[in-house]
């Protein structure tokens, strides 16, 4: 194996908000880590909660930023919940609290995308257009029996300006005048997305590493399967932040760049 890099695993899973950039700008070192694994032979792959982008745009935004990656290479939190719940209800009608490109995944995926409460199933994203329409509707549905789901955890996004209300508002504004509870959230911590990934890299968990800025997302789920795990400083975790000794990541870094010697 080469001796350039801090961990000698074969498969390599990247967070990208707050890991491998931050809005528009390429974390300083990100390009050189990426381009060093791939030439050194490791499978690479990258990991988003955020269902607001579609995975050829995040391809396209890190080869802009300078990373060449097919789309093949993304998983991300709408490709997830809409192949698990292809899995528990085919083509049902859902209605969607969320953004275009998630909408977008679900009509792909054979599903019937209705903007009223005459559905199966109520999805809840990350959703900067959330409003009380949307919330009475998703009422209404689950009153009319519908179930819900969601994307991902987080309670914020980080920006280039600073954090941002993520998926964890919307969901808990659905729970709270629902009075149900989620049934299943398929992004990060969840091993629903991590299995996607490990099948996407063909790597067994026991070859991964993970790489990313969050304890209770990137660290937990790397830990539960059976991952190498790698916090990186650059995203919403301080290194001040008490829970880092809790949660024992096996290698703590100031950023993406320390993963080469």
């Amino acid at each position: 194996m080469p001796s350039n890099f801090v961990l000698p695993h074969r498969g390599w899973l990247f967070d990208l908000d707050g890991t491998v950039y931050r809005g528009e700008s390429l974390i300083p070192g990100a390009a050189d880590v990426i381009a060093a694994l791939r030439a050194a032979g490791r499978r690479v792959a990258f990991l988003s909660n955020k269902p607001i982008h579609t995975r050829a745009d995040y391809a396209r935004k890190l080869t802009r930023l300078g990373i060449p990656t097919p789309d093949a290479d993304v998983v991300n939190s709408s490709l997830v919940l809409a192949r698990h719940l292809a899995r528990l209800d085919a083509g049902a009608p859902v209605f969607v609290i969320g953004e275009p490109p998630l909408i977008g995944e679900l009509r792909a995926h054979g599903f019937e995308v209705r903007g009223d409460h005459r559905v199966r199933w109520v999805v809840i994203a990350f959703d900067r257009t959330f409003d009380y329409a949307k919330l009475n509707t998703a009422l209404q549905a689950v009153r009319q029996g519908a179930r819900l789901i969601a994307t991902n955890p987080d309670r914020t996004c980080p920006t280039e300006d600073g954090e941002i209300p993520d998926c964890a508002g919307m969901t808990a504004a659905v729970e709270a005048v629902t009075g149900r509870a989620v049934e299943v959230v398929v992004g990060k911590p969840s091993p629903i997305i991590l299995e996607i990934a490990l099948e996407q890299l063909g790597v067994p968990a026991s070859e991964c590493v993970i790489v990313g800025d969050r304890l209770e997302t990137d660290i937990v789920m790397g830990k539960r399967l059976g991952l190498a795990t790698v916090l990186v400083l650059t995203g919403i975790t301080t290194a001040s932040d008490a829970r880092i000794a809790e949660t024992a990541p096996d290698l703590v870094v100031s950023s993406i760049r320390d993963l080469l010697r």
